[in-house]
């Protein structure tokens, strides 16, 4: 069976993706990727007809993917058209849609290759976990979903398939830092994030988080060095210093079999010296962790994140003394917030001395804790227009005055911590009309800051010019 992945643009990695694409070749079916921004769709599926059309759909993209669907379907008489990812497992409702055959809730793997192997076989589709279908009278089956994979199923899925990327996407094969993700799931309760409402889709079917082996990760590491090229390593998981002993285990191991250095996410209120002397070990050279926002009452009570300022600043005090440069991620035009707590946030990350302060504004999603509330508060009508950009503006319902002025203040917010006596200038300029002028100050910064400071590794002559080509296309949107 042929399963064709569509997707409209790349901004990462698809690791979910990737690894389905993975264990479909194992079981001997055949996949391939088409972006639009590479190749025309239907022209790909047209040419190699596939039996299945594939999309991996975050919410804010799911009008593009199902007018997409539609236009190919129109053209491809018989083809079954499924969709995965964030939106359809908390939207599963996405099923009523037209040209919409089934939707995949959760986790993806053996879902799909049930699905692969059973229309091969003739057999009947409408019974598999994890899928809702659309019959032919229209009518819906929704089945329950199966158990999370475990540790050691995790270890058994082979690794992702980075030439369906690469063949779809050829500039991602230059890329010389490369993500991984060691494990699954996060123990945490953020009101901004989905983890919560996931955990809840499978109370009861498993431990939320889960981890590859220490050697299943580094053989995955070594595979892509050897094979495609690798400078610099990006760990994605939520929290990548949880577990002590599995940290334990891999620095040494790390060291020695990869010798590269990388960067991953952790959590300010598990930041020690010993956790920290582990990713030093391991040759870890950079980590981001969320700030969020400098008001107490903001940080703990709306956003759930259960920490201090003090051990924020201890975080970052320890990760300084020991040679770590990070970033921290904070958020403005939180909902109870406004732009006296977003100048905390800025004093705060002043406190801290960040190598890079990311500052995104805030995005309410729904089924989101946080999303939720900013509905009940009036903050928002409906979740239907968002921009989904976390650098544009805020969806919310700031006075007109105040809300120009965080939308001025992201823009300005990282070059501000780097420089502080900034801060007189930039709280009268904040007060501006919105202008290109700060967007570029923000984009440039950011560029220099990442690639010279967290990610910092010796890029090629091809990679330079890749770089400098991109940043003149941004520089003239």
């Amino acid at each position: 069976m042929r399963l064709l992945f569509v997707f409209h643009t790349i901004d990462n990695e698809p690791h979910g993706v990737m690894r389905l694409s993975s264990l479909l070749k194992q079981h001997g079916h055949q996949t391939k990727m088409v972006v639009a921004t590479e190749q025309e769709p239907l022209q790909v599926a047209l040419e190699w007809r596939p039996d299945v059309l594939g999309y991996s759909v975050y919410t804010g993209t799911q009008r593009t993917y199902v007018e997409l669907n539609r236009r190919l379907k129109a053209r491809l008489p018989g083809v079954l058209s499924i969709f995965g990812g964030p939106h359809p497992t908390f939207f599963p409702e996405m099923i009523e849609q037209e040209g919409v055959d089934g939707v995949c809730i959760g986790e993806g793997e053996s879902a799909t290759l049930d699905l692969m192997n059973a229309l091969q076989e003739g057999r009947d589709i409408t019974t598999i976990a994890n899928w809702h279908w659309k019959t032919p009278s229209s009518e819906i089956v929704r089945n329950p979903v199966r158990p999370l994979l475990s540790n050691r199923e995790l270890d058994e899925l082979p690794f992702v398939d980075r030439d369906l990327l690469y063949e779809a996407h050829p500039p991602s094969r230059g890329h010389m830092i490369r993500p991984f993700i060691t494990g699954r799931g996060c123990p945490y309760d953020c009101s901004f994030c989905f983890n919560k409402a996931y955990s809840e889709i499978y109370r009861g079917k498993g431990p939320r988080t889960r981890r590859r082996s220490v050697d299943n990760v580094l053989a995955e590491i070594v595979q892509v060095r050897d094979r495609y090229g690798l400078a610099f390593v990006l760990f994605f998981d939520d929290t990548f210093i949880l577990n002590r002993k599995w940290l334990r285990e891999f620095a040494p191991k790390c060291r020695a079999m990869v010798g590269l250095p990388w960067w991953a996410q952790v959590r300010a209120d598990l930041v020690t010296d010993d956790r920290v002397a582990l990713l030093k070990e391991g040759g870890c050279t950079s980590v981001s962790f969320g700030l969020e926002t400098g008001n107490d009452e903001l940080r703990n009570a709306v956003l759930k994140r259960n920490m201090s300022k003090e051990q924020i600043i201890e975080a970052a005090r320890t990760l300084r003394r020991q040679g770590i440069a990070f970033s921290t991620n904070n958020m403005v035009g939180l909902p109870g917030g406004g732009l006296v707590a977003d100048l905390e946030t800025l004093e705060l990350n002043i406190a801290c001395q960040p190598d890079y302060a990311n500052c995104f504004i805030y995005q309410p999603y729904p089924k989101t804790e946080l999303g939720e509330l900013a509905r009940r508060q009036g903050l928002i009508d409906s979740f239907d227009d968002l921009s989904g950009s976390v650098t544009d503006d805020t969806p919310l319902r700031f006075d007109p005055d105040e809300k120009r002025r965080i939308e001025n203040l992201q823009k300005l917010f990282s070059i501000t911590v780097e420089f502080p006596w900034l801060r007189p200038l930039v709280r009268r300029a904040i007060g501006l009309p919105r202008n290109g002028l700060f967007w570029l100050v923000y984009k440039f910064w950011k560029g220099y800051a990442l690639k010279q400071r967290i990610f910092s590794y010796r890029m090629s002559r091809r990679e330079t010019l890749n770089n400098l080509l991109s940043y003149m296309r941004i520089s003239t949107q």
